[in-house]
């Protein structure tokens, strides 16, 4: 599947390598921080009212400040124009609080959508699941915590994990899905209706597939 990276405003470290049918953008100041990784840009789009706006780049849209839309929001729609439905985001975690709920957002109405948002943070990735199945292979290791974003996600199971669910009813004002943890075994998170948030460590996405 191809990918659109997109990378955001707030510092943060890039550590993937785009191949040749992957798609780079730059949010914002993002766009700074990609070429100062030699990440090649194939978009730059923003407001860019947190630097200057790029000079010697021509694939730049500008927006204005007063705006609807975050930044984010604005590269994720151009992402879905140009056929992407698997979207990692860098940057879009952390600094205002206000940024990290809007991209949260974001990625959860866009899952209902059937467009994967993931967003890296560090060593650590915050994805969705929307009426469907995920599983881990057993080499998935560390925390995993797994929260409501809907009012009532119904039929929640968490099967190999520390901590099991059987067909139960989460909503969205508990933390009873914090803070669990993988076994050494494989395991599988689903929901039958509703969506769900998903935290765990970055690298536990290699052990991850879908159903």
């Amino acid at each position: 599947m191809n990918r659109c990276f997109i990378v955001c405003a707030l510092d943060c470290v890039l550590d993937f390598e785009p191949d040749e049918n992957d798609y780079v953008i730059g949010a914002d100041r993002g766009y700074y921080t990609l070429t100062k990784n030699n990440i090649p840009v194939d978009l730059a789009v923003g407001d860019f009212d947190s630097c200057e706006l790029p000079s010697d780049f021509e694939n730049t849209i500008v927006y204005p400040i007063m705006k609807d839309e975050t930044d984010s929001a604005i590269a994720i729609k151009h992402a879905i124009e140009k056929g992407y439905n698997k979207i990692i985001m860098y940057g879009a975690v952390g600094g205002t609080l206000d940024h990290t709920i809007a991209n949260l957002s974001l990625m959860c109405s866009y899952i209902e959508q059937g467009v994967e948002i993931t967003l890296i943070d560090g060593e650590n990735a915050i994805f969705a699941c929307h009426n469907f199945k995920i599983k881990f292979t057993k080499e998935a290791k560390g925390r995993i915590s797994v929260f409501s974003h809907s009012d009532l996600s119904k039929g929640v199971s968490e099967n190999g994990l520390l901590y099991s669910l059987n067909n139960y009813d989460l909503d969205n004002k508990t933390s009873l899905g914090s803070g669990n943890s993988f076994t050494g075994k494989d395991s599988e998170i689903s929901v039958k209706d509703g969506t769900l948030i998903i935290y765990t460590e970055k690298n536990n996405l290699n052990y991850l597939t879908k159903e």
